[in-house]
């Protein structure tokens, strides 16, 4: 790949993985990790950081939440939970596409970000109802 190519290719990587997370749940080193990106190896390196963040959110509200609830209610958000799992990773793993390059590896893994900061922050509203 000549050297403007490999830019474009990286730039647009970077804007796929950029994409995924904004707002006030997105850690403010996400964006800047991925405006320093230089290769797809980096890119990924930034998304898993920011998802061990994301995930490590989803995780205290679901007990925050949990917590606030009757047996009954614990039982219904513990099924709901697993089906949200199965369901994040059944669609992630349909973006790793085998013949999609490099790209793919991007795109499975924002995925998993994006899925994960959209349920910690659905659980989050939960516990303000």
């Amino acid at each position: 790949m000549k050297p403007k190519r490999i830019r474009r290719f990286m730039f647009g990587a970077a804007m796929l993985a950029s994409g995924v997370v904004y707002g006030d749940t997105a850690s403010p080193t996400h964006d800047e990790c991925l405006q320093q990106a230089v290769s797809t190896v980096d890119i990924v390196t930034c998304i898993t950081d920011e998802y061990e963040r994301q995930d490590q959110r989803l995780n205290e509200n679901y007990q925050q939440l949990r917590s606030q609830l009757s047996s009954a209610r614990r039982e219904q958000l513990l099924t709901a939970q697993r089906a949200w799992i199965q369901y994040k990773e059944a669609n992630c793993d349909f973006y790793f596409d085998p013949e999609g390059g490099t790209l793919a590896r991007v795109s499975a893994n924002s995925c998993v970000l994006n899925e994960t900061r959209e349920r910690a922050d659905e659980l989050e509203k939960l516990m303000q109802h």
